[in-house]
């Protein structure tokens, strides 16, 4: 698995340290640890973008489709291990559009394809079940990931130690 760029380094723990007077529904807050790592890149950050969706990916395929400049997707699947919501044709998309991350509330599949792509990937769980296309989703809207508040805009960060998310950058380049 390849890591950040050398210029981008960070610790969530590090951050964790800084902000643990945070309140939970703060600027700073951490996903819970039930997110496995799939993709090809162990660490990422970046700003977030997100999808809403029940086992309908339809608005992750667009997004990741499009370009990513550097950004997170955050994907509210409303926690569905029934369907996965990324295989390995949207990971090698989000790799290829230059998105830094995905973050999936839901399950995912292909994962020898998954850890192909140079792009992190986090989820609850692998399911081999595609999704159906019968509820298309909503995009760049608040979601709630695992009781954790995320708008769009704000910043993630992604490394072996967990996932935190800020209302502003925390890293300095």
């Amino acid at each position: 698995m390849s890591t950040l760029p050398l210029a981008i380094h960070f610790s969530t723990c590090d951050f964790g340290d800084a902000h643990k007077a945070a309140t939970p529904q703060a600027d700073f807050r951490v996903l819970p640890p039930v997110f496995h790592s799939y993709g090809g890149v162990a660490h990422f950050c970046g700003p977030v973008r997100t999808v809403r969706c029940f086992e309908d990916n339809s608005p992750v395929k667009a997004a990741v489709e499009s370009p990513g400049n550097g950004a997170v997707l955050v994907v509210d699947g409303g926690a569905s291990l029934r369907r996965a919501l990324v295989g390995g044709n949207l990971a090698a998309a989000a790799a290829r559009n230059g998105w830094a991350g995905l973050v999936v509330d839901g399950a995912v599949r292909d994962v020898a394809e998954l850890r192909e792509a140079q792009t992190g990937i986090r989820a609850l769980a692998l399911m081999p079940l595609p999704t159906q296309r019968e509820v298309p989703g909503f995009s760049d809207v608040p979601v709630l990931i695992q009781g954790v508040p995320v708008q769009p805009g704000d910043w993630l960060y992604a490394d072996d130690d967990g996932i935190v998310i800020s209302k502003t950058p925390l890293h300095t380049a």
